[in-house]
């Protein structure tokens, strides 16, 4: 039996090893606990689905819970995906902010999960890595 729920604070062991886990690992600082910790010190919003305790699922936002939620981080271990975890999650986050937009930025292995589930794509999203990239 899956368990989910809101958790103010998940061990960064935990949620390194469930980004491993899933395809997400790929694409965060799995071997920097340092920032490992500090992504989750600084969200404000994180939904788990836990198997028996052991941790399997993790949605992890930030929010301002009126206007907008960015989704920063939604990993699912591969072995419990296409279960309906991450639309749980997802759905979980959503409902602890439902006049907030929720927003995200897909995985390139994760964009054709979002349109399958409801989530309309939009074309505007820029990023800035690098500060001195700024074009003043």
């Amino acid at each position: 039996m899956i368990a989910y729920q809101i958790e103010e604070k998940i061990g960064a062991e935990e949620f390194r090893q469930v980004l491993v886990n899933s395809t997400l690992g790929e694409r965060r600082p799995v071997n920097d606990s340092e920032r490992i910790a500090g992504m989750l010190q600084h969200a404000n919003l994180i939904a788990t689905a836990r198997d028996n305790g052991k941790l399997i699922g993790v949605s992890r936002s930030l929010t301002d819970f009126v206007y907008c939620t960015y989704l920063s981080d939604l990993a699912v271990d591969e072995r419990y995906q296409k279960s309906g975890i991450g639309k749980a999650l997802i759905r979980m986050a959503k409902e602890c902010a439902p006049k907030a937009k929720l927003i995200l930025l897909a995985a390139p292995k994760a964009v054709g999960y979002y349109p399958k589930i409801g989530m309309s794509q939009w074309e505007q999203c820029y990023i800035l890595d690098n500060v001195e990239d700024l074009i003043i």
